[in-house]
């Protein structure tokens, strides 16, 4: 959109001068309130021998520890998937798959951070496909002598037919069994029917990481409605049945989908995305990680690459039972009844944190409970799988304290800072989109009608817009000025000014 101006020259020559000077605007909707980060209670919810790692790693990647803990929680849940899941009680029970979005600039080396625990995965990842890769080999050449052998058996069974005997019966050789499976516990880009693929054959579950997801969450969460993908994603963290189906290829159908996602983002990128999208279902299931930049300084520590490594290795030991029919599922990991009181106590706290909240972070909130009850067990597991510690058969208060106080101290607040832009009312919200439209267009005069015929999120009709046009009014960065009557008569425009500064500012 250009100004009005260059849009309608007619119209824009017939508009009343209007040269009232201006206070000064508000500033709130100039400018990002950004809250402070908080500091990762590392001693707190990790074992000690894991968080002198998460230290160690981030150090020699030069990166804030917040990074290598997001890119942590969300491989060891992803790894974990669909083997074991948390119950509190009967009816609710929770896949541990991590969403995690590292937020920073470019020279917060978010990349490294996050490789820290993503290069270790894919040397395991390498150690099982080339395993996986000899038996394929060997499935392969079974599977061309299966095929002689079934052969052979139909001309048998033609000429038993054609002589009135009894057809011979199918050879085991004409069967070379299922075909192996090349194992995923990561992967960067791919589309949903490979990724139904990959999941449908790895029961457990896999991951998504990005190096950048900006892209992937446009897509997702575009004003339109999502985009033909979105359901898929929804039910990928929900751990629940899925079908692909799509034109001219067979259906694959998927009993737990359940991926893990894990990649960065630039804040400006967040930012706009925030202010483009109506929909923030998908984005309230990440948590956003939002450090200060970690100093710059040369490594004093090397991180212990074996430690993650042999954890790694451990969790990749855990195996889905069979159910009576013979269907894998996951194993049902119980809260003890003192885990219950403090998660009953844990869900009133959440509906405190609810009152007030709007948007975004009142969508994110309202996750808490399932989000704690999934890291809690991801937090007992990490600490099984760093030690000879028994595996963990019900989560008590030790494992859910942990998690809740993650939440309370860490992941709400960095939510509050992520999303302060998404996060507001409804008027300061569609006010803040006005004002980045604004500034994008260079606008000194437009009109309501103008605005809404762009089909922006959040400013495509009068509901949406009003608000909006009222708060910054009220804010003296626009107001409203008089408009020439319509050639062909009819109600006139609301044409409004913009206040100078606002457009000196965006420079």
């Amino acid at each position: 959109m250009t100004a009005p101006a260059s849009i309608n020259p007619a119209f824009a020559a017939q508009v009343h001068d209007f040269k009232a000077d201006w206070p000064e605007p508000h500033s709130r909707f100039l400018r990002a309130e950004l809250p402070p980060p908080p500091d990762l209670p590392l001693d707190d919810i990790l074992s000690p021998r894991w968080a002198a790692w998460v230290r160690d790693a981030a150090e020699a990647k030069s990166s804030p520890p917040d990074y290598v803990f997001a890119a942590l929680v969300a491989v060891a849940g992803s790894l974990v998937g669909n083997t074991r899941w948390p119950s509190p009680w009967q009816g609710w029970s929770e896949p541990p798959v991590i969403w995690a979005v590292a937020i920073g600039n470019p020279s917060m080396n978010k990349s490294p951070g996050l490789d820290a625990v993503l290069v270790p995965l894919k040397r395991a990842e390498r150690a099982l496909r080339e395993k996986a890769q000899a038996e394929l080999t060997d499935w392969k050449g079974r599977a061309e002598v299966a095929k002689l052998v079934e052969s052979t058996w139909k001309e048998a069974v033609k000429a038993a037919i054609k002589d009135g005997g009894d057809p011979p019966s199918r050879p085991a050789a004409a069967n070379p069994g299922p075909e192996p499976v090349m194992p995923r516990l990561a992967v960067s880009d791919t589309t949903v029917e490979k990724l139904a693929v990959i999941t449908a054959g790895q029961p457990r579950g896999t991951l998504l990481a990005r190096d950048e997801l900006a892209g992937w969450l446009q897509g997702m969460s575009r004003y339109s409605g999502g985009g033909s993908d979105r359901p898929f994603w929804l039910e990928a963290y929900g751990g629940r049945a899925y079908s692909v189906e799509r034109m001219g290829r067979d259906p694959v159908y998927v009993d737990r989908l359940t991926v893990g996602v894990l990649g960065g983002i630039q804040p400006d990128r967040l930012r706009s995305l925030l202010m483009k999208t109506d929909d923030d279902g998908l984005l309230a299931r990440f948590l956003p990680v939002w450090p200060n930049p970690a100093p710059i300084k040369r490594p004093n520590a090397q991180h212990d690459e074996a430690f993650i490594d042999a954890a790694i290795a451990r969790l990749l030991t855990l195996d889905m039972p069979t159910d009576d029919a013979g269907q894998m599922r996951p194993w049902i990991v119980p809260f003890a009844d003192d885990a219950r009181d403090l998660l009953d106590g844990f869900r009133q706290q959440v509906r405190e944190w609810e009152t007030g909240a709007e948007g975004l972070l009142l969508s994110f909130i309202g996750k808490l409970p399932g989000l704690s009850v999934r890291l809690s067990l991801v937090l007992a597991m990490m600490e099984w799988a760093s030690d000879d510690a028994p595996q963990p058969r019900q989560i008590g208060a030790y494992h859910f304290g942990r998690a809740a106080h993650l939440v309370e101290s860490y992941l709400l607040p960095m939510a509050r800072r992520a999303y302060a832009d998404a996060s507001c009312g409804k008027g300061e919200r569609a006010g803040r989109r006005l004002v980045a439209l604004i500034r994008e267009q260079g606008l000194s005069r437009f009109t309501a009608r103008d605005v809404m015929r762009l089909e922006r999120a959040g400013l495509a009709t009068a509901d949406d817009l009003n608000p909006g046009l009222a708060a910054l009014e009220e804010a003296d960065i626009i107001r409203a000025v008089p408009a020439p009557p319509m050639p062909q008569g009819g109600r006139p425009q609301r044409l409004f000014a913009v206040n100078p500064a606002v457009l000196r500012g965006a420079a």
